[in-house]
């Protein structure tokens, strides 16, 4: 483990801020940092690249026949000082193959043949495609002419596959609805500190894309609706014309359109009655697609303005069985998170031209897109859909490395769900949905998994460890920041950091470094504190001589906490103690108490909130008689 140094708060402010002296820092990424990629103030470096592609993409779909095909062109290119000379294509749905590395059982509806490669081309000349690999789920092959930096490569397959009869991230919904995510082979992310994306796919850990332009065309039957990512650039031509103006309609009101209902499905009066449709759509600076269909699900559309200076709406949509008895909310829940989410946390507006909401099993979020269960309790149903819209800004925003950083977006996700479910719910309501899902499955398991580092990479983690390392701890940590540099300096900080690594990838350190940087602090103690060690979360009131009272931090983390002061007279007072007061010790505190005039204290006791003691006996005391 690493030796920390924990420095006075009020000197670290004085000193100039080192920004990298105290935080480990992984050798590939002080090798970036040495070739300029990357700067330890958290900024990209002068000589910063990232790789991109361009994907002509048409998929055929007609079920009930479950087998999807498609076609694409690839426009590879490389930004990177490197000649590329054995690229990674990543075919993410080979999880599905009989022996493919999962971390979990796979039943027989589950398990298919994966992908497909039926033909392979290099700059329009045919050749094989190598059929085996290190992985299941990424194939490395060797290019007939290496690419220079600054130059580009042609790749065109022709692929196959049987979509799941088991539905989860992607897969079949019902005979008729499928939904379609990780379909189409992909380049890897080459990258400035990691190289090649080697990692596999498991069905646990999520995943690391390059920002990519996207043509996507969807052959389907007549009677199929489409739903996916982008732009649909020719509803007239797929659509009846008075359910494309019922579509147009929804773009600039905030009533709720139903573009397709029950009732239209019946009587084929949706979509254009050609044997095939192909629908189109664009999406430019993004890190994938996805894609749902169906021929009974029914369609509802409204927008909302998320960007006050510009006026801008984003539209919202959903598409669900009429049964689904949730989802004929589920647009009203949309609109309310796109609004509360661009105008409050993260306060960046939502930055794409729409949303979908796709009811399924997943409870996933993808870009412009949500795959989200049914529930019978539309308040859990509101929640889950907030959570995933929130990945809106992690990591779509933000091409977060979600395979070895998952607490970079999930983390973030969980902090958005807490701040926008108090204004939901309250604070009470919402804190106690927190702690239920987030907190007390994590601090009431003492086994020594529950605490491994943060900075853990999430690839090597599973079950109990994985969850908390990705959701609730850095959670907590965030919350414990906001809390300690107030609304405003911690705005300030996140939407540096945003602005920073839009449209990049960043990395935990370039987080770390430019809230130190933007904050004008050296908060490198805090950051060992909640990201490098095993602590966890245990106070207790050792010592009580007069009004002060000395504390033991026996988990050690960092928390924010109340100190409660009850009096003989029955009343009480709360005194309100940031995680600053643990940055000379993150062991021992002492607080000085400050009764009200007059009153007798008789009594003190700890109060964390959200941060969940493991131990509450050893949180209270009581004057002697």
């Amino acid at each position: 483990m690493i030796k920390f140094i924990f420095c006075c708060l009020a000197l670290a402010f004085a000193q100039p801020i080192l920004l990298s002296q105290t935080l480990y820092t992984p050798r590939n990424i002080q090798d970036a940092y040495k070739r300029g990629t990357r700067s330890p103030d958290g900024r990209p470096g002068p000589n910063y690249w990232q790789n991109k592609g361009r994907y002509n993409i048409v998929i055929n779909a007609a079920p009930p026949d479950r087998t999807i095909r498609g076609t694409e062109q690839i426009t590879y290119i490389n930004n990177s000082p490197d000649t590329i000379q054995s690229p990674v294509i990543r075919l993410i749905l080979n999880i599905h193959r009989p022996g493919a590395v999962r971390y979990g059982v796979a039943s027989p509806e589950y398990l298919t043949n994966g992908t497909e490669i039926d033909a392979f081309s290099e700059n329009g000349r045919s050749r094989p495609f190598p059929a085996k690999g290190a992985g299941a789920t990424w194939k490395a092959f060797r290019l007939d002419r290496p690419v220079a930096p600054h130059d580009s490569v042609q790749l065109s397959f022709d692929w196959h596959y049987e979509i799941s009869l088991e539905s989860n991230r992607e897969g079949m919904i019902d005979s008729t609805t499928f939904f379609l995510a990780y379909f189409y082979p992909r380049v890897a992310v080459y990258d400035d500190y990691n190289g090649w994306d080697r990692l596999d796919f498991t069905d646990q850990q999520e995943f690391y894309n390059d920002f990519n332009d996207y043509h996507l065309t969807v052959n389907v039957p007549k009677d199929y609706i489409v739903w996916a990512t982008g732009t649909l650039q020719n509803a007239e031509a797929v659509l009846t014309p008075a359910c494309a103006k019922k579509l147009a309609a929804s773009m600039s009101t905030d009533d709720i359109l139903h573009i397709a209902t029950k009732e239209d499905l019946l009587k084929h009066r949706v979509t254009t009655p050609n044997a095939v449709n192909a629908w189109k759509w664009t999406a430019d600076d993004i890190t994938d697609v996805t894609v749902g269909l169906s021929n009974h699900f029914v369609w509802d559309a409204s927008s909302v303005v998320v960007d006050d200076a510009t006026k801008r709406r984003a539209s919202v949509q959903s598409a669900y069985n009429d049964t689904a008895e949730d989802f004929h909310q589920m647009v009203e829940f949309g609109r309310h998170s796109l609004d509360w989410l661009s105008h409050n946390w993260p306060g960046i507006p939502y930055p794409f031209p729409k949303t979908t909401i796709f009811q399924g099993y997943a409870d996933m979020e993808y870009p412009m897109m949500v795959n989200d269960n049914t529930t019978e309790d539309p308040i859990f149903s509101r929640f889950v859909a907030e959570h995933e819209i929130a990945h809106t800004w992690f990591p779509f925003y933000m091409g977060i490395n979600e395979a070895r950083y998952a607490f970079m977006d999930e983390g973030w996700a969980t902090t958005f769900e807490l701040l926008i479910g108090r204004a939901d719910l309250g604070v009470e309501k919402a804190e106690n949905f927190y702690r239920q899902f987030r907190v007390n499955n994590y601090i009431y398991d003492p086994s020594q998994e529950e605490d491994l580092p943060i900075i853990t990479p999430a690839n090597v983690l599973k079950d109990v460890a994985y969850g908390n390392n990705a959701y609730g701890k850095p959670s907590l940590a965030y919350l414990a920041m906001k809390d300690m540099l107030g609304d405003d300096l911690f705005r300030k900080c996140l939407h540096e950091y945003m602005a920073r690594w839009h449209g990049r990838h960043p990395t935990p350190w370039d987080f770390f470094y430019t809230f130190n940087n933007v904050a004008g602090k050296n908060l490198n103690w805090f950051w060992n504190n909640w990201f490098f060690t095993n602590n966890y979360i245990d106070l207790a009131i050792d010592k009580v001589e007069g009004n002060n009272v000395l504390i033991n931090n026996i988990g050690g983390f960092a928390i924010p906490f109340d100190m409660v002061i009850h009096y003989a007279d029955g009343s009480s007072d709360k005194q309100h103690l940031t995680a600053a007061t643990w940055s000379n010790n993150e062991k021992m505190t002492q607080i000085t108490v400050a009764p009200a005039s007059g009153k007798k204290i008789r009594s003190l006791e700890l109060k964390g909130g959200i941060y969940v003691d493991a131990d509450v006996t050893n949180n209270s005391w009581t004057a002697p008689r």
